[in-house]
């Protein structure tokens, strides 16, 4: 039998004009308003793109700090060894180490964020590709989490700093924030998502790049959002 929703998603989306794009404040005073948890849910952004995700010169994929940060502690794993392990221990890594790390994974445990690795350590790293690879977690230069520079990785992704990558559809999601943050901070948020793949335009696109946008917290319905005054 199908599953049925519950009262509070039904009203959630009696209260949406599923065929009107809503200006981004107004959408996301609506998505706090409609929020039907008893906790304080994850706003997140969706994104549809003019993009072929199939070519290698349409793949968008990278990193970037929201100025209000997401709402939640990142545990963050750093694969290091020697100076780059004190480093990162001292940046305030919640787990540091080596091979000691890459059999603990492989034994199953997964409580961590983020991984982050410095380049001499991804051999090792590399035999766990099909464990860190399909949950998003395997460390890539593009997005800043193998490099040298632990201190700046760490201190980025503690202050907020979220991954995004353009999926098979030609879709972006990312989390702007939790439905406890002002909505000055999550419209913030969401312009810094879009400037960011505005100026990651690939110059091989075609037709109109930023097409559709909507807004929704973990349980919510989503709001549809105007691109109009965040394409400037």
């Amino acid at each position: 039998m199908p599953k049925t929703q519950g009262k509070k998603i039904v009203d959630a989306k009696k209260q949406v004009d599923s065929s009107y794009q809503y200006p981004s404040v107004e959408a996301l005073e609506l998505v706090k308003k409609i929020a039907p948890a008893n906790f304080d849910e994850t706003v997140e952004a969706a994104v549809r793109l003019g993009v072929d995700p199939r070519k290698a010169d349409q793949q968008i994929r990278g990193a970037v700090v929201l100025p209000h940060g997401t709402g939640k502690t990142q545990r963050v794993l750093v694969f290091a060894k020697g100076e780059k392990a004190k480093e990162a221990e001292e940046a305030g890594a919640d787990f540091v180490g080596e091979d000691d790390l890459v059999n603990r994974i492989q034994q199953g445990w997964l409580d961590f964020d983020v991984v982050v690795a410095t380049p001499d350590m991804m051999a090792q790293v590399g035999k766990l590709g099909r464990v860190l690879g399909p949950r998003g977690l395997m460390p890539n230069p593009k997005t800043g989490t193998v490099t040298m520079d632990i201190t700046q990785a760490v201190n980025e992704i503690k202050a907020g700093k979220v991954e995004y990558r353009v999926e098979k559809a030609g879709n972006v999601h990312v989390p702007i924030g939790k439905v406890s943050f002002d909505v000055e901070q999550l419209n913030e948020n969401l312009k810094m998502i879009v400037d960011t793949l505005l100026k990651e335009k690939p110059s091989a696109a075609k037709g109109t790049y930023l097409r559709n946008i909507a807004v929704s917290s973990s349980m919510g319905p989503g709001v549809k959002v105007t691109t109009a005054g965040l394409n400037a």
